[in-house]
C-alpha cells in the first residue's frame, strides 16, 4: 500500500509515524508559540525517529477558535519552509483554501485536513495539483463546539459513510485513490463511548479501501479511561498507537515520538499481526 505525495511515494507496508509540530499560541511541548522553536522541534522530532513531520497553525483542541488565513500563514510557513529541507514528507494541517495553496506551492507534501476538504475552494486546491498527498478526517461540528453534545446512531457506520463520501468527491475531481488517507477523527466531536466504540471496531473502516491515520495521542479519551492528567498520558497513547495498528492503521499521529517508534519496533520484533494481515 503507497501514499502518494507530493516528492514521495511512502511505503505504508510498515506503520509510520508521523510527528506533531504545533504553532499555536497554546502550543508549548509540540512546537512552540514561534517559529525557531517549532523549527527546532522539526529537528528534534526527526532525531527521535518521526517519518513524516505534521505541521499545524490552527489549534483544533475543544473550544478554540479559527485563526484568520494570514495569522495561520504567518504561524506555518517559515516552520514549514524549514521543515521542507529535511528529507521527509512534510503535511501541512490546515482547513484554509488559501494556506492549502500557498503551503503547497513551499513544496508541502501532504494537506491533513480535520474538515475533510469541506470548506468552499479546499478540495478544489489540492485537485489542482496532481501529485499532493491528502489526509480526510471526520469531524463532527467545529472545535469551539464538538464536544458540547456530539450524538450518533452508530458512530463506526457514520464516520464510515462521511469519509467515503469525501473520498469519492475528491475521486471525481481527479484525485487518485493512492493520495488519499482517511482518519476517523478520534475525539473530534465524539464522546468516550464513541472514541472506545471506534477504536474497537476500527478495522470495519478498511472496508473503504484508504490507508487509514490514527490520532490518539494525549487524547482526553485517555484521560478520561486512565485518570491522568494530559502530561501522564504517555503510556496511555502508545497502548492506544499499538491497538490501532492492530486494527489496521498505517499511520499513526503522535507527539511522543521515540516512545512510538521504540514500541513499534518490539510490535515487529515480536510479530503481531494487523487487521489488515488477517483478512
Amino acid at each position: 500500500m503507497i501514499w502518494q505525495t507530493s516528492r514521495f511515494r511512502i511505503d505504508l507496508d510498515r506503520p509510520r509515524v508521523m510527528g506533531i509540530v504545533n504553532v499555536t499560541p497554546d502550543s508549548f511541548s509540540d512546537g512552540g508559540r514561534d517559529a525557531a522553536a517549532a523549527r527546532a522541534h522539526c529537528d528534534a522530532l526527526l532525531a527521535q525517529g518521526a517519518e513524516i513531520l505534521d505541521i499545524g497553525g490552527e489549534s483544533t483542541r475543544p473550544g478554540s477558535l479559527r485563526p484568520s488565513p494570514q495569522q495561520e500563514l504567518d504561524r506555518v510557513l517559515p516552520v514549514l519552509r524549514h521543515a521542507v529541507t529535511l528529507g521527509v514528507p512534510v503535511s501541512v494541517d490546515t482547513s484554509q483554501p488559501l494556506v492549502i495553496e500557498a503551503a503547497l506551492q513551499a513544496g508541502a507534501d501532504i494537506v491533513n485536513d480535520v474538515r475533510a476538504l469541506g470548506l468552499p475552494g479546499a478540495a478544489q486546491a489540492v485537485a489542482a495539483h496532481p501529485r499532493v498527498g491528502v489526509c480526510l478526517m471526520h469531524m463532527q461540528g467545529e472545535p469551539g463546539t464538538m464536544q458540547t453534545a456530539p450524538s450518533y446512531e452508530d458512530v463506526v457506520v457514520e464516520v464510515g459513510s462521511f469519509l467515503a463520501d469525501r473520498a469519492a468527491h475528491l475521486r471525481r475531481m481527479g484525485v487518485a485513490a493512492d493520495r488519499i488517507v482517511l482518519d476517523p477523527g478520534f475525539g473530534f466531536g465524539k464522546s468516550v463511548e464513541h472514541n472506545v466504540t471506534l477504536m474497537q471496531r476500527q478495522q470495519e473502516l478498511l472496508s473503504l479501501g484508504y490507508p487509514l491515520l490514527a490520532g490518539w495521542s494525549r487524547k482526553s479519551t485517555l484521560g478520561a479511561l486512565t485518570g491522568r492528567s494530559v502530561g501522564e498520558r504517555l503510556v496511555a497513547s502508545v497502548a492506544a498507537a499499538l491497538a490501532a495498528v492492530e486494527r489496521g492503521a498505517r499511520v499513526l499521529r503522535v507527539h511522543d515520538v521515540a516512545a512510538t517508534v521504540d514500541a513499534l519496533k518490539i510490535w515487529a520484533a515480536a510479530g503481531l499481526p494487523r487487521a489488515s494481515d488477517k483478512d
